[in-house]
Parts: structure tokens; C-alpha cells; sequence
């Protein structure tokens, strides 16, 4: 098949996960003899002299078109303190012309991005699929966190309070309409294009929403790894006794902040924390939690982090965001590492994924995963063989998204 991937996640210097996703599916298609492009931003300057190619600066063997010039992304939101009704729809409308510039002569194109309804502005005979990573499909900030918490809240009047700290009932009545809108289109999108949710806890996030969205050309493939790459990393790696992982992006969503206070003066003393990762909170707990059992080690590679899960004893996961599908979680279960997360959003569902029993703990709390942690560190570390292949690999997902092309 000729495959068109897009997003505006790429290219970058740190690719995150979205990213890191589009690349390894083009990457797994394109061994499989599959002809793959990606679409993604034009910053300016890729066709610069001494500007790095696009696709070697994201680890992409085929071509790379940037298309996609987002500029001005702000639309001054903060200053009115309201979301604007038309700003994301534009910026929707800007990559579904793109798309429709580029889509010539390919059987298929696959939008990875954070602008659900941009099916609307693509021809409905258009093979077009696109991958929801967040919960980006109902909510505007994609995360559905709000005051240190997972946001419940189904008035979309109350998403006023996201952008602004207090508002009166114009601001109130202007984000909401900008919310319904927002949720409509995407509901239209999906009822026009395929679309696939990462998690079942996506979709039934957003039909909590809108119970009467026809999702019947949408289905749920779960995240992937590159396995064998794994394998290859974590190979001659020893486990650690004591040793204990959290890694990712520092910030409130992430929940490091609320594990180490948990965690203060209630570590057995031969537990030893790194934390991988950097963000707007590391400097703040680097100074209140740093000592002799908690280390702070910034960003690292990705080389690294694998190497480190590999020889740590126990994974950690305290994010108190609802996650869609952690790859940090599947990243541990796959080298068989002990994993303890929190129970909410997606976790639930990569249990099948355990390759021992009691491999992946789910907590309530904090405290509860303090206590879970510490109960996992008195048994010695578990060390299965690891597999020749994995479940969670990207080449057991790749059929299941071929049958999505071809549906």
C-alpha cells in the first residue's frame, strides 16, 4: 500500500510520544515493503542549508514532506480569558487542506494530531483515518485535568475554568460554545472517517460525553513498542535490588510531586528512586526531595531509559492524569519489570499484557502505592526470560491497522 502519515507533532529534536508512535508504525510498515511518507510541519527552514533533514532528525527511513505551517497558535486565548469558538476549527482546516494537497496517489493517509474534526474538512471518499492518542477528542486542553485532579465534569460551561481563574457568565457562555462546537465537529468526524482510540477508555470517555455519537467506524488498537529494539537495550542489563524507576515529563499531570511527598521518610533504606525526566516541576522537587534514596538524573536518551527500566526492580507510574495507554507501563511490562500505576484511565486494560501475575499493580492511592512499593521491594526482583516476541510489539499491532486501512 502507498501510506500517507501526518501529524504536527513532527519533525523536533525531542519527539514525544505521539511522535515516537507515528514514527515506529512508518518505520514497521515501511520494512514491510509498504511506501510511506510523513506529512508534518514546515518550520521554515527545513529546506535551509545545514538545517537537519526531517526524517533522519526523527529516525524515519522514507520521505518526509513538510506541509503544515502553524504559526501563531495562540490566538490570544489567555489575555480574553475564553476558548475561541473558530481558532481550533481554523487551525483544523489548514492541515485538512494540506492533507488534501498531498493525498494524490496514496491508498490510505493516516492523521496522528491533536485536531480531532479535521476529517470534516477532507472528501468523505477520502480513505482517512486518524488516531486519537488523548483525550483531545472532547476535551480542548486533551487532558481533562484540572486543579491537580482528572476533570469530571460533563457542563461544558465549567471548561470556562480551564483558561480563566474566574469566570463571569460571558466568558462562561463563550468557552462553552466553543467546547460544544468542538465536541460536535468531532463527533461528525468520526461518524465520516475511520478512526482508532488507543484505549477503550477513550472511547467510552468521549461517549460519556456524547452518548449518541455513532462510533461504528471506530475500533480501539492499543499502543505499541519496538520490541526487539527493547530486547536489544536491556540485554546484559543487571537488575538492581532496591532500585525504583519513574520516568517522564516532570510536570503536575505526572504525579511525581504527589508520590515522593507520599513516599518521604517511608522508603525501606536500601530503596533507591531515580527519577528520569524533565519538566516545569523537576527544579522545585529537585530541591525539596533530592537527598541519599531520591536522585533527580534530568533527560536521557532513550538507550537509557530502557537500560534503566531494564535494571530496576520496580517501575513506577504515579500519574494522576487518567493515561490513555502508557507507553512507560507497556515499555515495563514488555522487559518484565514490576510495574505499579495508578488505577485509572487506560491502565485497567494492560493487565492483559502481565507476563507474570501481579506483574502490573494498580493503585487507589498514594498511599496505597507507597504501601504497594514497599511490599514489592521486601521480595527479591522477578527476572523472567524474556519472550523471542512480544504482544505489545509494533508488528503484532500493524495487522489490525492494515485491516483498518483496507476496511
Amino acid at each position: 500500500m502507498k501510506i500517507l502519515m501526518a501529524s504536527e507533532d513532527l519533525p523536533g529534536e525531542r519527539v514525544g510520544g505521539l511522535g515516537k508512535h507515528v514514527v515506529t508504525l512508518a518505520n514497521a510498515l515501511l520494512s514491510l515493503g509498504h511506501e510511506v511518507a510523513i506529512l508534518g510541519r514546515n518550520d521554515g527552514d527545513s529546506g535551509a542549508a545545514g538545517a537537519p533533514d526531517p526524517a533522519a532528525q526523527v529516525g524515519f527511513g522514507g520521505r518526509f514532506i513538510p506541509a503544515f505551517e502553524l504559526r501563531h497558535l495562540g490566538w490570544k486565548e489567555l489575555q480574553m480569558g475564553v476558548f475561541n469558538p473558530y481558532k481550533r476549527p481554523w487551525f483544523a482546516r489548514k492541515i485538512g487542506r494540506a492533507i488534501a494537497r498531498h493525498a494524490a496517489g496514496f491508498d490510505v493517509v493516516h492523521y496522528h494530531g491533536h485536531l480531532p474534526m479535521a476529517g470534516l474538512y477532507l472528501d468523505p471518499a477520502l480513505n482517512f483515518v486518524q488516531t486519537r492518542h488523548d483525550q483531545g477528542s472532547e476535551c480542548v486542553t486533551h487532558l481533562r485535568f484540572r486543579d491537580g485532579a482528572a476533570c469530571a465534569r460533563l457542563d461544558a460551561r465549567d471548561c470556562a475554568g480551564c483558561i480563566h481563574a474566574a469566570p463571569g457568565p460571558l466568558r462562561r457562555q463563550v468557552s462553552a460554545h466553543a467546547v460544544l462546537r468542538y465536541r460536535a465537529q468531532a463527533a461528525s468526524a468520526f461518524a465520516r472517517h475511520k478512526t482508532i482510540f488507543v484505549s477503550d477508555f477513550l472511547r467510552r470517555q468521549f461517549l460519556r460525553q456524547l452518548p449518541a455519537a455513532d462510533l461504528s467506524r471506530c475500533r480501539v488498537i492499543h499502543n505499541f513498542i519496538q520490541y526487539p529494539l527493547l530486547a536489544k537495550l536491556a540485554a546484559h542489563r543487571q537488575v538492581q535490588a532496591g532500585q525504583v524507576l519513574l520516568a517522564g515529563r516532570i510536570d503536575a499531570g505526572k504525579g511525581f510531586g504527589d508520590f515522593l511527598a507520599a513516599a518521604r521518610a517511608r522508603l525501606p533504606p536500601a530503596a533507591k528512586v531515580k527519577v528520569v525526566g524533565d519538566g516545569p516541576e523537576r527544579a522545585a522537587l529537585e530541591r525539596d526531595f533530592a537527598g541519599a534514596q531520591v536522585a533527580f538524573l534530568g533527560w536521557q536518551p532513550y538507550p537509557e531509559v530502557i537500560g534503566l527500566t531494564a535494571g530496576s526492580h520496580v517501575c513506577v507510574v504515579p500519574s494522576v492524569l487518567e493515561e490513555p495507554c502508557a507507553t512507560t507501563v507497556l515499555e515495563a511490562l514488555a522487559l518484565g519489570r514490576a510495574c505499579i500505576a495508578m488505577a485509572r484511565g487506560g491502565n485497567r486494560e494492560l493487565a492483559a499484557y502481565q507476563q507474570y501475575d501481579g506483574q502490573l499493580q494498580l493503585a487507589t492511592s498514594m498511599t496505597e502505592m507507597v504501601a504497594m512499593l514497599n511490599a514489592a521491594l521486601a521480595r527479591p526482583p522477578v527476572t523472567p526470560v524474556l519472550p523471542a516476541t512480544s504482544p505489545l510489539d509494533v508488528f503484532h499491532a500493524v495487522p489490525k491497522i492494515l485491516d483498518c486501512y483496507r476496511d
